[in-house]
Order: structure tokens, then sequence, then C-alpha cells
């Protein structure tokens, strides 16, 4: 069938609007109609190759990993979900690693093979242009287009009260940001945490973070709007790393340090930063997203005296169960993450993209 969809034909390149032909699903596949998909700066990660794509099958290429729709049409052994099930679109993952065996999905051993390959794991793809391939199955979904081709695995069934066009975060970094905090470092009520980027991801932590009862909610940042912002949020105080030293400040903010930290920015100096705020047997969680080979330095003697960094996917969240519990919260008006997003036309995703990288919003979505 012909659909609509955001076409990359070069690094670093424009998205095209294009219309393509998409495959008709397989067996364990799900054919979605999509309501709404976010921009995530993997999707940009990907158009600058910094993620591990095969460069045979780089470009021409279409990114989404932030979608939700409608079910259009199912693959002959899809059980989950039925035509007219709303649905969240996330990561997908082998099912058969040990990884995955041991309730570990975001670790899967060949997490590589099934979300950035260019194609399906067996090599075949799903989008042409004509006579030219197009290359897709982006987190085995390629989300930025009308019509998404995924995995049952990574299809997650939702409650239909809540409006679709928002859900499509929930997939990557809303369950990151939050995860991070509810699922790994789980702070007690009282804690105190430190937040290093507050785009996205670092919003949901916020968020998530007074959920868990955290009092000291500390946001770190260097654009002054997305402070300011942090604080409606519920971060309880905000520190602007372009004007004052963060990590004296957090001290000062905490007596000592804080309890918890996430680094949420992607950037060795801010890692460094996030490490030694800790106080002993703080916990320091890595969420930034980085080229591969990316290194760092930290103090060893730090480290040793009982602090910990943390390297987390995904929030250590299990999709299918993580998400329908972020919409309860949603629903009782206590985790309001609709608030980080501005909608943009689909026609508008360069505009949509430009806003992203300059600072000017927190997580745009397109809507069809």
């Amino acid at each position: 069938m012909e659909i609509k969809a955001a076409v990359v034909f070069e690094k670093s390149g424009k998205f095209s609007i294009e219309k393509l032909q998409i495959s008709d699903p397989n067996d364990d596949e799900v054919l979605v109609r999509i309501a709404g998909t976010g921009i995530c700066h993997t999707d940009l990660a990907g158009r600058e190759q910094y993620l591990p794509i095969p460069p045979t099958r780089a470009f021409p290429a279409v990114f989404g990993h932030e979608g939700a729709g409608v079910v259009e049409t199912v693959g002959a052994r899809v059980a989950k979900v039925k035509p007219g099930d709303h649905v969240a679109l996330s990561w997908d993952f082998c099912g058969a690693c040990p990884s995955c065996k041991s309730g570990n999905e975001p670790y899967c051993n060949n997490l590589f093979l099934y979300n950035f390959n260019g194609a399906r794991p067996d090599g075949t793809t799903t989008l042409r242009k004509g006579d030219q391939v197009i290359y897709g199955s982006f987190f085995c979904q390629s989300s930025l287009a009308n019509f998404a081709l995924a995995n049952e695995r990574n299809i997650v069934k939702v409650r239909k009260d809540v409006p679709l066009d928002i859900l499509g975060p929930l997939g990557c970094g809303i369950r990151t940001g939050a995860g991070a905090v509810m699922n790994t470092l789980r702070p007690n009520p009282g804690a105190s945490i430190a937040i290093f980027g507050v785009g996205p991801v670092g919003m949901s932590a916020v968020l998530a973070a007074v959920v868990c009862g955290c009092t000291a909610i500390i946001a770190v940042d260097i654009i002054a709007e997305r402070l300011e912002k942090a604080k409606e949020f519920g971060a309880t105080h905000t520190v602007n790393a372009a004007e004052v030293n963060p990590v004296e400040a957090i001290r000062d903010i905490t007596g000592g340090g804080a309890e918890f930290s996430l680094e949420c920015v992607g950037n060795p100096k801010v890692l460094r930063q996030a490490v030694d705020v800790l106080p002993r047997c703080g916990v320091c969680g890595l969420l930034g997203v980085v080229p591969p080979g990316t290194e760092v330095s930290l103090d060893m003697d730090l480290i040793m005296n009982g602090r910990t960094v943390r390297g987390i996917l995904a929030g250590d969240s299990i999709s299918d169960l993580f998400i329908p519990r972020l919409l309860d919260l949603y629903s009782q008006g206590r985790f309001p993450f609709d608030r980080l997003i501005t909608f943009y036309p689909f026609d508008e995703i360069n505009q949509a993209v430009e806003d992203m990288e300059k600072g000017r919003i927190i997580k745009p979505v397109l809507r069809f």
C-alpha cells in the first residue's frame, strides 16, 4: 500500500516527505496507522550515522521510533492485538537471548540487529519508492510516516480513553527518563536527586521523582527556559551550569551531595559532574546517547568509596507493563507528561527538528 513518510537521503540531510510503498505484514507483524509520532535525538543520531546501522543500509532511510496509533491489519499469528486497538510502539528484542529470558529486554544481546539493521533481522526490507529500496525498520517501526510496520513484540496495547497523539514518546524518551528513576534508582521518599539535562528524558525523570516522593529534585541545564519549565514540573531547585559550578551548587543545596544523579546529556564532562556530586554510596545513572568509543575520565578513589555508575537503557522497563502504568498515573493527574509536548503537522518535520535542536521546545510530536 502507499504511505507518506519522511525520508533522509544522505547523512545530515533534511527530511523529505515522500510517497512510498510499504510491505504487507508478515505473520508476526502489525500494520499501524500512526496518529502521532515523537522526534527523539536518537532519530537524529541515526541521520548523523552515530548509530551502528550497516553503512550499506544507512540511506535513504525512514527513522522514527516513538509512534502511536490504531492497528490497521495484523499477521496470521498475531494474538496480542486486533484491528482497531490503540497501541504505542516501543523497541524490539529477540526474546531468546539470556538477557531477554531473564526479563532484561532493553539489554537484548541482539539489540542492534533488531533495531538498527536498516531492515528486518533477516535482511528483508519493508519500504520502496518505485524500484528504489528505502531502508527502515528503525526500532522495528520507522514511524516518521502515516503507517508503520512493527512486530507483535514491540506493540503495546493501551487504554482508549487517553488521546492517541500524545502516546508515542512513551515508547522511548519518556519511559527512559521515568523508568530510570522508578525502576533503576528507586529513591525512597525524602531522597535527593540531581538531573543533568532537562530535555524530554530529564524532564520525564523530574516527573517521576515527584511520583517517588523525592524532596530535593535538582534540575541542571544551560538553557534558562528549560530550568523554568523544570520548576513547573516539580523541580525544587535549579542550577544553570553555564553560570555556576554545578557540583559545588548541588553540594551546597544538599549539604554534601545528591544521593542519586542522572546524566541525560551524553557528554563526558557532564557525566563526570554527575558522579562528582554523589556522596558515599550514591548512584549515578547514565542515559545520554553518545557515539561509540566515547570515553570519560573519573576519579577512581571517588568510585572506590561506595559510589555506583550505572548505564540505563529504556528505563529498565518492560514496555508492556510500564507504559500502561505510566498511563494510569497520567489519568490520575500524577504524571502529566503531555505538558512536555509541542505538536507540529507532519509536513513541518524540519521545523520541529530545528526547534528541538535549538532548545525552543522539549518534545516535538508530529500529528497526521
